[in-house]
């Protein structure tokens, strides 16, 4: 199980600090340089001259702590050479 099935929740558990249960979808996948390695070029062509961003579609507005999480991610991905953005999913369903 992995990423790459998305219908599937790798472990479920449950923090001891806050008590909120946790779903955790595992990632295996090699994420160095795939972008500055000229990787997403071989896969995507079209990207050839563009501006590469990355964009977080959440399902529910993320609350203050994620906002100051975010806010924190963005600097690291725009210092790459990359733009960052997030988004509140609003429109159709949401499998």
């Amino acid at each position: 199980m992995s990423i790459e099935q998305t219908d599937v929740v790798d472990i479920i558990s449950t923090d001891r600090m806050t008590g909120h249960v946790v779903l955790t979808i595992s990632d295996h996948l090699d994420w160095s340089d795939s972008v500055e390695s000229g990787e997403i070029l071989q896969n995507y062509p079209h990207a050839r001259d563009r501006q590469v961003e990355f964009r977080v579609v959440f399902r529910f507005q993320p609350d203050e702590a994620g906002r100051a999480f975010l806010s924190k991610v963005a600097p690291i991905i725009e210092s790459a050479g990359l733009s960052f953005r997030y988004d509140v999913f609003t429109g159709g369903r949401f499998n």
